[in-house]
């Protein structure tokens, strides 16, 4: 079987996957986040907390519930890494520095998982399983909550109420994430991750010295970082390590995960804004972008020239022979239109236009299905600037829903579109100005400029995978992709929820001749086209540096 065949294979049986998921999957999102019953185990959570999950929130409140906790986190795991070295489980491992504890804090509660540190030599059991894993759940319960608000904000009128903050984040805990993490931590067992908390090891003499390995909890902190596209790797080559990710079975199975639940989410928006065939258009748009990316990353990988690419059959630098290009192909595509960051290749090796493909797939906004929760909130954004221009092209005022979109809900989006690229842009362009960050790069030319723009890329939009030639640990990097990483996650956040609370105070507008149907593929093509339109006017000129130079200098 070629190569080629294998990738198209493994692709289709990752979509027969994801579409027997679809349903079963997106119908319980939309109870769980509409139950009015409370199971035992919450109300604990709640009284602990000294929430009251039945008061419903209007965005101001909802947004301090998210902020308080968020900050709350920030600062827990912040104090577990500065403690580390007097903690037991810590396995000899001393306390982080500062600014990587800091850096560490921030990308973790931020959905990031943006790593400067090698995890099997910095980071013990308590910190990995009792901080990093726990942040794994909650951060990316706290995006699903967000998006759920959104949805409710087009689905309520008259009312200005989103739903209770913390009855939304336990839930996603309790009835989402945690029963399939369960059943996958399993499953990556059985394929052969490890699950234990052993010390450290030494596992052979060799010429000069011995290799060691520490165990830990592995399977189940991996299938949480995928499920809830976090990304946070327990060994430094993350889900390239045979410990994280032994074979192509478990490979495919992680790339599932990283994709069931942002996919689901928009029939979950279907069930709850009464129209299955808007959660049809959203997921249609989020399907075309990730099946195209897909594509172009395999063609541009299996399409190198020279005799290296030739024998190897392919661009296999910096990839696992374990999965090949294919697998690899398709896993860095899923990690870069969500907010994972997981990798199981080196992003740096990848062709010119590769590495181009995987920035320009977190430059989209991370949509298509896009992170947790968040891919959810920045698809409806988009689609909510997309019926803007389309009214401005027929001349009548925009719907989307039944709700109009009027001045003050167009800045809110406006302001949401913005945020990301002038942090990515601005830290980018002060990363050139300054002498000591452009020292940490490894390359020089479009390759080394596009190692820093990927780093403010990958903070910014909270995905957290690097191109892995820059050394980031250093007190300029772990400061500046740290306040990266918090603005670009919970500034966006205040426009989501301001947004949702204007559209909720609406009273709903009945259709007429004129209005925009957003349920059928025109729409869906306008929104495709109105995403990459945007993107390309706000980064070509950074991608023209970087990864196209190269691509077209190779």
């Amino acid at each position: 079987m070629s190569p080629v065949l294998a990738g198209v294979l493994q692709l289709l049986a990752l979509i027969v996957a994801l579409g027997l998921s679809y349903r079963p999957l997106g119908d319980h999102m939309a109870r769980v986040y509409s139950a009015e019953k409370h199971y035992k185990p919450e109300k604990w959570l709640y009284k602990a907390v000294g929430a009251n999950p039945d008061t419903q929130m209007r965005w101001p409140a909802y947004l301090r519930g998210v902020l308080a906790f968020s900050a709350v986190s920030v600062l827990f795991l912040y104090l577990l890494q500065r403690v580390q070295g007097s903690l037991p489980g810590s396995l000899g491992f001393v306390s982080i520095d500062p600014d990587q504890a800091f850096n560490t804090a921030a990308s973790f509660v931020a959905n990031t998982n943006w790593q400067s540190y090698y995890g099997e030599q910095a980071m013990g059991h308590v910190v990995q399983t009792g901080g990093l894993a726990v942040q794994n759940f909650v951060s990316a319960a706290v995006g699903m909550a967000v998006a759920v608000a959104l949805v409710r904000g087009f689905a309520r009128s008259r009312s200005g109420e989103l739903g209770n903050f913390w009855a939304d984040l336990v839930r996603g805990v309790v009835r989402i994430l945690l029963p399939i993490a369960v059943v996958g931590a399993l499953v990556l067992v059985a394929c052969g991750a490890i699950q234990n908390f052993s010390g450290i090891h030494e596992v052979g003499q060799f010429t000069g010295g011995s290799q060691q390995w520490n165990g830990g909890a592995v399977a189940s902190q991996e299938v949480i970082k995928e499920l809830g596209t976090n990304g946070g790797g327990y060994f430094n080559a993350n889900s390239a390590h045979p410990f994280e990710n032994p074979d192509g079975l478990s490979n495919l199975f992680e790339v599932y995960l990283i994709l069931v639940i942002p996919f689901a989410l928009t029939r979950t928006f279907g069930r709850m804004v009464g129209s299955l065939k808007q959660g049809y258009a959203i997921l249609g748009t989020m399907a075309v972008i990730w099946v195209g990316f897909t594509a172009l990353m395999m063609w541009t990988e299996f399409a190198g020239k020279g005799p290296a690419f030739e024998l190897a059959g392919g661009a296999m630098e910096g990839k696992e022979t374990r999965f090949g290009i294919s697998a690899s192909a398709i896993f860095s595509v899923a990690t870069t239109l969500t907010s994972t960051g997981a990798v199981n290749s080196f992003h740096s090796s990848n062709t010119g236009f590769g590495g181009g493909i995987n920035l320009l797939g977190m430059q989209l906004g991370e949509i298509a299905p896009g992170g947790v929760g968040s891919g959810l909130y920045g698809m409806l954004i988009m689609a909510v600037i997309a019926v803007f221009i389309a009214g401005l092209m027929v001349g009548r005022t925009p719907e989307y829903l039944g709700k109009k979109i009027g001045t003050r809900e167009i800045k809110f989006a406006a302001c949401y579109i913005l945020v990301t690229p002038a942090l990515v842009l601005c830290f980018t362009a002060a990363s050139f100005v300054l002498d000591t960050p452009a020292n940490s790069m490894t390359n020089s030319g479009a390759h080394g400029f596009s190692e820093i723009l990927y780093a403010y890329t990958s903070g910014a939009n909270n995905n957290g995978s690097a191109f892995a030639g820059l050394n980031a640990d250093t007190q300029w990097f772990n400061s500046t992709i740290g306040i990266a990483m918090l603005l670009g996650r919970f500034l966006p956040m205040v426009f989501v929820l301001a947004l949702a609370g204007s559209l909720a105070e609406q009273r709903p507008v009945p259709e007429t001749a004129g209005t925009l149907r957003t349920e059928k593929p025109l729409f869906t093509g306008l929104l495709v086209g109105t995403i990459m339109i945007i993107t390309g006017l706000t980064y070509f000129p950074a991608l023209a540096l970087g990864p196209l130079a190269e691509g077209l200098a190779a």
